[in-house]
Parts: C-alpha cells; sequence; structure tokens
C-alpha cells in the first residue's frame, strides 16, 4: 500500500481515515477538495484538475482523499492507485455527521442525497475500468474502518 485513493460519499470520514493511515504508514496525505476548490468554491476546470492530480499520482507514495463527485477527474488518481478504500456508508450516516461538522451548501446537500444513485455506480464503474489491478476495500460503517486501520496498524512498516 503506497498509492492510496480513498473515495466515498459526503461525510463519511475520507480526511479522518487518510490521516489517521498516513500517521501509520507514513504516507503524505492530500486532501484534494483543498486544491481543487479555488477562491469562492469556484471548480477547477477539468483539464486543468486532471494535470494538477497528474503531478500528484507522479510522486511514489502518497494518499489521495476526496470525491468530487460530478467534478471529479477521478479516472486519474484510479489508474495510479494500489490501494482504493471505498467509504460506502449509509445516507443518514453521513447527514448526521454533516450537520454536526459545519454548514454546507446546496450543491453538497444534492450530491449527498443523490450519490446512492448517481455518484456512486459512476465511481464503481470508474474502479473497475480505471483500477483493475488495484486493491479495492468497501466499507460500510465505522466499525468495519476501525478493523482495518487496526489491521495496518498491526502490521510492520515492510507489510504496509
Amino acid at each position: 500500500m503506497k498509492r492510496l485513493v480513498i473515495v466515498g460519499r459526503g461525510a463519511a470520514g475520507k480526511s479522518t481515515l487518510a490521516r489517521r493511515l498516513g500517521e501509520i504508514t507514513g504516507l503524505p496525505v492530500t486532501e484534494i477538495d483543498k486544491l481543487f476548490w479555488q477562491a469562492g468554491l469556484i471548480a477547477t476546470p477539468r483539464e486543468e484538475w486532471a494535470a494538477v492530480q497528474a503531478k500528484l499520482v507522479a510522486r511514489e507514495r502518497w494518499i489521495l482523499e476526496g470525491d468530487l463527485g460530478p467534478y471529479d477527474a477521478v479516472e486519474v488518481r484510479l489508474r495510479a492507485a494500489d490501494t482504493i478504500i471505498f467509504l460506502d456508508f449509509s445516507l443518514a450516516r453521513c447527514v448526521w455527521r454533516a450537520l454536526r461538522r459545519s454548514r454546507e451548501r446546496a450543491d453538497f446537500w444534492r450530491w449527498l442525497l443523490a450519490y446512492r444513485y448517481q455518484g456512486r455506480p459512476v465511481l464503481r464503474e470508474a474502479m473497475a475500468k480505471h483500477a483493475p489491478n488495484a486493491v479495492v476495500h468497501v466499507f460500510r460503517g465505522p466499525t468495519a474502518v476501525e478493523r482495518f486501520v487496526a489491521e495496518v496498524a498491526a502490521r510492520g512498516p515492510a507489510q504496509r
């Protein structure tokens, strides 16, 4: 696990998981939201975003976390990943977490609500097409994530 992509519905805990795994593995973590959104929450144009990601994935070791839904060019990250973590948490869990963490824009809520039927199928198809050799972990709840984190922590540095 040297090139890790973490994706999933908004407020699933991608950033938190990335930071924890970064601490355990020593892999540098990049939150793609911080690179993608320009001042005033303006989306980076697709071609420019793909070029930014190409530079990120050219590095030898990394964790790239985030899911930009319809704005994304996720295939760039998926092609370079050796490991993918898909946080496939329930709508109720993610709504609760989103309400607790901050105020969100209307487009976030539309994306969150439509994720299972719009974003999720596109993402699963992209993983199958662009990352056929990557190890894919699909977690449906925090307990499974905690087990995975404990397993990674228990491995020796050479096995991570």
